[in-house]
């Protein structure tokens, strides 16, 4: 597991969406020997509710996340499974 690739995205989602609920999964392990996986980038599972989702589609929200995680996509993340929700649902 890599803490300090978890640590990076947990402070740009924080600060891009003051989430009432951040979770943070590596899944790096699972895909060891996938063709992306020897590039060193990592495989993350991200649960997140915000306020900022609100009124907002499901494609909308994950390119929100996307714009606020840019940098570490193209350094650090390989793949990242998103579940984006609003409080109450």
């Amino acid at each position: 597991m890599n803490h300090d690739r978890i640590a990076q995205i947990e402070e740009k989602l924080r600060t891009a969406f003051n989430p009432s609920h951040l979770e943070i999964i590596d899944e790096s392990h699972l895909h060891v020997g996938h063709a992306g996986a020897r590039d060193g980038k990592g495989h993350f599972k991200v649960a997140i509710i915000a306020d900022d989702f609100s009124g907002k589609s499901m494609i909308a929200r994950h390119r929100m996340i996307y714009g606020a995680l840019d940098s570490l996509l193209e350094s650090d993340i390989h793949a990242l499974t998103i579940d984006a929700q609003t409080p109450g649902g």
